[in-house]
């Protein structure tokens, strides 16, 4: 659990300009989850008799203001497979077959439009951590809690082949704490402190083109 503290205010996301973010999350939202709540129900039932359970993955994340929240996504891992680990590597044994096309797709990722639709969650911001890492962030790195999680991100962006640098880590879980994460709370501060609403468009485009926008 988040360990409450002081979050310092921002300069760039001021009242007018968080309003515009949250004006376009919510409008391209509900216009998202109009043209592909069909994906996402094809998703929902190929999940449920792949892992045979749920086709919906629901699990506790941190989000704005260190507050928790359901993070909603389409389930691509086996329930019946104890768990050890909160990170996964390429070819997790957890991962199911269907639930490996549904991750290399992104499809998995569809269900966070009723998140952001709710205000839990931004289409560009910090990826939203499982309780415990935001117990490390100290002084300036708590800025990054002052803004919605996104969906996507230029942390995301970077480390979009993260679970394969993991796999080939003897030691995944300290890698992750001791190099990826603290890299990823750097280039969220760098993205929130220097916010453009442009940006985060340029973000979307790279993330949906998976190429980099200049």
């Amino acid at each position: 659990m988040f360990k409450h503290q002081k979050i310092p205010k921002l300069a760039m996301l001021n009242y007018k300009n968080e309003m515009l973010k949250r004006s376009f999350d919510l409008t391209m939202a509900i216009l998202g989850l109009f043209f592909v709540w069909w994906i996402i129900l094809l998703g929902w039932i190929f999940a449920y008799y792949d892992a045979g359970k749920s086709g919906f993955f629901v699990q506790k994340r941190v989000g704005r203001y260190g507050r928790l929240f359901n993070v909603i996504k389409l389930r691509t891992m086996r329930s019946d497979i104890p768990v050890m680990t909160t990170i996964t590597t390429d070819g997790d044994s957890r991962i199911t077959n269907i639930g490996g096309i549904l991750r290399q797709l992104k499809i998995d990722e569809l269900p966070q439009l009723i998140n952001v639709i709710f205000g839990d969650m931004s289409f560009v911001g910090p990826r939203p951590d499982v309780p415990g890492y935001a117990d490390y962030l100290n002084g300036d790195d708590s800025i990054i809690l002052r803004v919605r999680p996104g969906i996507t991100g230029p942390a995301s962006i970077k480390y979009k082949h993260e679970n394969i640098m993991l796999r080939v880590q003897s030691d995944p879980e300290a890698y992750n704490r001791s190099v990826i994460w603290p890299d990823k709370v750097r280039i969220n501060k760098n993205y929130i402190k220097n916010w453009s609403f442009w940006k985060d468009i340029s973000f979307i485009m790279q993330t949906i083109f998976d190429r980099k926008i200049c």
